[in-house]
């Protein structure tokens, strides 16, 4: 099984933001600071996609003895990581952001968030696998009791 990779790496970016205005808000750190706004992303992005299989979406990066590098993503979806680039786009720019518009970024991250939301209140379905419920839920119901004076 493939390592856990993320969704989207810091090279993603570049097709949503000049590579150069990265390296001016990172301060050239080697990919650290965008790294963690993708990771912020991927955390946010997931609140809304609850019903969703998560690590079919986005892996698992929790190792484990029978694979110590983590899950990798088994699906891929175009639309999904457009959504949590700009995200990630929206939290690398709270640092600083020079020669951006920020109106402009601002939309992006404001239209992704209530794509999320609709996908999240099941108002649109874009065919994603969902969870598999099934195993280990236990439902009872208490028997009803007429008590009587």
């Amino acid at each position: 099984m493939p390592a856990y990779t993320p969704i989207i790496v810091p090279a993603d970016l570049n097709n949503i933001i000049y590579p150069e205005i990265i390296s001016e808000i990172t301060r050239n750190d080697g990919g650290a600071i965008a790294t963690q706004a993708i990771a912020i992303a991927i955390g946010e992005v997931k609140i809304y996609l609850a019903r969703f299989d998560l690590v079919q979406l986005f892996g698992d990066p929790t190792p484990t003895m029978a694979n110590p590098e983590g899950i990798a993503a088994t699906f891929s979806d175009a639309f999904l990581t457009q959504l949590v680039k700009y995200t990630a786009l929206w939290h690398l720019i709270q640092l600083a952001n020079p020669n951006i518009n920020y109106d402009s970024a601002k939309l992006l991250y404001d239209q992704a968030h209530n794509t999320l939301k609709n996908i999240g209140d099941d108002q649109l379905d874009p065919q994603w696998p969902l969870q598999d419920n099934s195993p280990n839920i236990v439902s009872f119901q208490f028997p009803k009791r007429h008590n009587g004076y």
